[in-house]
């Protein structure tokens, strides 16, 4: 199932065993954007952050924090499915296609993949920063 759709008006999902959850067709991308919303309601200020166009620091690598010395990443298809979540809209990925996404705080351009190579490939460069963010 190459293209993932799943509505901001959908009641959160109860009862999934691991294998449900995680291994279903969506691989997990609908249980990241169900906790994007419940982070929303418990973190109202980084809701609104990522209603600004911000990309903050998630449990899936994609967000940016500090002061990035690289100006381009890869992030996770799971950050974007959180992301969404976070910011009260529909899941709407299509897992076949790349999704840049231009941090307005940081002017980092992030690039969502499901290509764990390109992931991996910049694992340690891209988080290096000049100052951490506090």
């Amino acid at each position: 199932m190459p293209r993932i759709d799943h509505l901001k008006t959908s009641l959160t999902r109860s009862g999934l065993t691991w294998e449900q959850t995680w291994r279903a067709d969506d691989q997990g991308l609908i249980k990241c954007w169900e906790n994007g919303r419940a982070l929303s309601a418990t973190c109202p200020d980084l809701a609104e952050a990522a209603r600004r166009d911000e990309l903050p620091t998630l449990d899936w690598k994609g967000g940016v924090s500090g002061t990035p010395k690289m100006k381009k990443k890869f992030g996770s298809l799971n950050y974007l499915a959180t992301w969404q979540g976070l910011r009260g809209e529909d899941l709407r990925i299509d897992t076949t296609q790349e999704v840049s996404l231009m941090c307005t705080r940081t002017s980092v351009l992030v690039t969502f993949t499901a290509d764990l190579a390109k992931l991996d490939s910049d694992s340690t460069a891209s988080e290096e920063t000049d100052s951490p963010e506090q």
